[in-house]
């Protein structure tokens, strides 16, 4: 698979997260900082939608039972999780961000181009 185009960058609010579905994968796409993220939108302890919890210094919140997940590995950096979650290649391109569900991240891709975050 090749990145698809998962939403407009301005749908992003900073420090926020976007439920998408690319080819069937709920995907959430998160802004965080200077940066955008893509995570398998499913708590890896309980079957709950990551987009729906708190974004908070390169984190995204379980919003039912708290485990926090490192957004650049998925890793969990607290219980009660103890299970990653998959991380995707995302780029924003022009006013878009594109994700690729075939790709494991580049830290270099997740900045922001800096026209995009003046613009914000």
């Amino acid at each position: 698979m090749t990145a698809v185009r998962a939403c407009a960058l301005a749908e992003l609010a900073p420090e926020s997260a976007l439920a998408v579905d690319i080819d069937g994968a709920d995907i959430a796409v998160v802004r965080s900082g200077d940066r955008v993220y893509a995570v398998a939108d499913e708590c890896s302890h309980a079957a709950i939608p990551l987009s729906e919890g708190d974004v908070e210094d390169g984190t995204l919140e379980c919003y039912l039972h708290g485990s926090r997940f490192d957004l650049l590995t998925g890793e969990p950096t607290g219980l009660p999780a103890t299970e990653p979650v998959a991380v995707y290649r995302c780029r924003v391109v022009g006013p878009d961000v594109f994700v690729d569900l075939d790709a494991a991240p580049d830290a270099a891709e997740f900045d922001l181009p800096s026209a995009a975050t003046s613009q914000e």
